[in-house]
């Protein structure tokens, strides 16, 4: 049994990871800075610890004794370049950290989208941050494992397009994107866990269907009876304009430009026969009631804080 040290735990996607890790007999130590949103989200087994990258004690207490590193985090979109970026500062500090403890390998959720920077042009501090993020980890001298994920479905229930009881979309949706299930990417990290050896691996993570992302939208209103949802279109040139005023709406113009404009092939061919292909398609998802019913844990836990 391998024991993870894991950042990010209760994210959107790292919920479904954590749990599946717990569930696959993997002990779990989770770093949270607020412990109460593990309630009831989290397997039992995995085990708690408070603080955040900020905190070097408290790293180092969820590093001492693991064997391998998760790492689970995105950009807040209402910060900006200069603000603190867990990403950025704080994976620069965890990879500096585990070079004191007898870390074996580390995981680090990427993105596929990110490779659009410097294409037609577009240049975004948010995707140059995961390059770079990416580049320290190859350079840390430690084993890894990184993931590029195409969009989530998790996004139509929980994340960028989902706004209240609306999907919202803006622009032309130009290539059919891979659209992959947290459970399903879950399972492809844990068997990337429980087959690691000490070799850096780096993984391209696709579903089973493509569509565009008002196809996608289509399909998931459509069988998401879990609530009456309904589709808005935004015109680009107004997400972009809105973008000159505050960061939230700058990060939601320029992702939905990556999005719609990236041409996404499929290459996940190895990745699937190496962890396995995915199953679950957006129909299912969307049936079963989202996030909600996927990413459940096992158990309603009664967690404790260390």
């Amino acid at each position: 049994m391998k024991t993870i040290a894991f950042f990010g735990a209760t994210g959107m996607l790292g919920q479904p990871v954590a749990n599946e890790l717990a569930l696959q007999g993997f002990e779990v130590r989770a770093l949270l800075r607020d412990p109460s949103k593990a309630e009831g989200q989290l397997h039992p087994d995995i085990r708690i610890l408070k603080g955040d990258l900020k905190d070097k004690a408290a790293v180092n207490r969820t590093l001492e004794g693991s064997d391998l590193a998760y790492i689970s985090l995105s950009v807040d979109p209402a910060t900006g370049r200069k603000d603190y970026q867990p990403e950025r500062e704080g994976v620069q500090a965890l990879l500096q950290a585990a070079g004191k403890h007898s870390i074996k390998g580390v995981g680090y959720l990427s993105s596929l989208v990110q490779r659009y920077q410097g294409m037609q042009g577009f240049d975004w501090w948010a995707f140059e941050l995961k390059n770079q993020t990416v580049r320290r980890i190859r350079e840390s001298g430690l084993p890894y494992l990184l993931f590029y994920p195409s969009t989530f479905m998790e996004n139509f229930d929980q994340g960028n397009y989902r706004q209240g009881n609306r999907i919202t979309l803006a622009g032309k949706s130009e290539h059919p994107m891979h659209f992959i299930a947290g459970r399903d990417y879950a399972r492809q990290v844990s068997q990337a866990f429980r087959q690691f050896e000490g070799q850096s691996r780096e993984y391209v993570i696709q579903g089973p269907q493509a569509y565009t992302a008002d196809e996608a939208a289509a399909i998931f209103t459509q069988y998401f009876e879990r609530e009456q949802l309904s589709i808005s279109k935004l015109p680009y040139g107004l997400l972009g304009f809105l973008g000159n005023f505050t960061n939230t709406f700058n990060y939601g113009a320029k992702i939905v430009k990556a999005l719609n404009r990236y041409p996404e092939k499929f290459e996940a061919a190895e990745t699937w026969n190496a962890l396995g292909k995915p199953q679950i398609t957006l129909r299912a998802y969307a049936q079963a009631g989202g996030a909600a019913a996927w990413n459940k844990p096992a158990a309603v836990p009664d967690q404790k804080t260390e």
